[in-house]
């Protein structure tokens, strides 16, 4: 996340070329002026909203969201267009009530992340309930390493501070740098005080720290239903091509781990719910390539099986599929200030799939 768009805190790393669409403007130092605004107003939100009594922010939340949806910007006319996929026989009326929750769905999101430091453990326990939580607890109690794989469903950062607290559990997720990068410090300062790991997607080496971590039987998680690099692997995701990020399959196969898909939605006002579904195995025959290609199919099915459960709680508000990258002849790909932060990552501080 790098950007304030129609509203709403929007993606935009550097890797999807989204500050080269943004007027450069160094006079006073420290970046853009989009980019220092940017930090400015995530600065603002960590400080002011987490003191806010939890009503009150809920209820600021939902008025952010609902005067975003209402000015029908590019983000929630990407969101429409995302679920007209995810929810094909919807009339438009049935699409427009969707992205409406979506959008409260995702300042949701954004309030509880502003405050997720000053939650307790019973704060956080009360907030949870994980279907299936045996598969992860299983296969970190065989010593193998785990890799959780996630779409961007709900809230990934309280699941993780439930897995810190609750389940007692560290684990290692891996961070796009950001510009500013006072505010890629903020994200990597905040998402290390709820108990995560977080590794720079820089130079290489974050693959070779994630394999070390698995292959000592620990736990990572990766944000992992958008790649548009060209490293990304072709999916089939709601009868369309996409790309997903390799990362998650190749660990697992280099390492051993334990690859299981993650999907979570919003229950009531207070609790997130989620499932952790059957374990992706490696298949027995095939190049690397090949069974990349199979594993991270399965991730997408599993992923799509959340989404279509709960598509209001789907926070994609860039571009996924392969045809929608068409739509600006010339551009080569994903490019504007709406314009996510590469691989897996977006909105959400730039999280990627490895």
């Amino acid at each position: 996340m790098s950007t304030v768009k129609d509203g709403a805190p929007q993606g935009g790393g550097p890797k999807d070329g989204a500050s080269a669409a943004v007027p450069k403007d160094r006079a006073s130092g420290g970046g853009t002026f989009k980019d220092r605004l940017s930090d400015g107003l995530y600065g603002v939100g960590w400080a002011t909203v987490k003191k806010l009594p939890e009503p009150v922010a809920t209820g600021l939340g939902r008025r952010i969201a609902d005067l975003t949806w209402k000015r029908r910007g590019k983000s929630v006319l990407r969101l429409e267009s995302n679920l007209a996929r995810v929810v094909p026989d919807a009339t438009p009326e049935r699409l427009a009530e969707l992205s409406k929750a979506g959008m409260r769905s995702y300042m949701r999101y954004w309030m509880e992340s502003f405050r997720l430091p000053t939650w307790s453990r019973e704060r956080v326990e009360r907030g949870m309930d994980i279907q299936n939580i045996h598969h992860l607890q299983e296969g970190l109690a065989a010593g193998r390493g785990v890799v959780l794989a996630l779409p961007h469903l709900a809230n990934w950062d309280l699941a993780g501070v439930w897995v810190t607290r609750s389940l007692g559990v560290p684990f290692t997720t891996v961070a796009e740098r950001l510009k500013p990068e006072t505010l890629y410090d903020r994200f990597v300062a905040y998402r290390e005080s709820l108990g995560m790991e977080v590794v720079p997607h820089t130079g290489g080496s974050a693959f070779g720290t994630l394999a070390r971590r698995l292959r000592a039987g620990g736990l990572v998680c990766l944000v992992a239903d958008r790649d548009l690099s060209a490293s990304g692997t072709e999916v089939t995701f709601f009868g369309e091509t996409a790309r997903m990020p390799a990362g998650p399959a190749i660990l697992a196969q280099q390492t051993g781990a334990l690859l299981l898909p993650v999907t979570l939605w919003y229950g009531d006002e207070t609790v997130m719910r989620g499932r952790i579904h059957a374990p992706i195995d490696v298949p027995v025959s095939g190049t690397r390539a090949e069974k990349t290609t199979v594993m991270t199919q399965a991730l997408a099915d599993a992923f799509a099986s959340g989404i279509a459960e709960h598509p209001e709680d789907w926070h994609m508000l860039q571009r996924l599929w392969l045809a929608d990258l068409d739509e600006r002849p010339g551009t080569g790909g994903d490019t504007g200030a709406d314009g996510a932060a590469g691989a897996a990552g977006d909105e959400r501080g730039g999280e990627r799939g490895a």
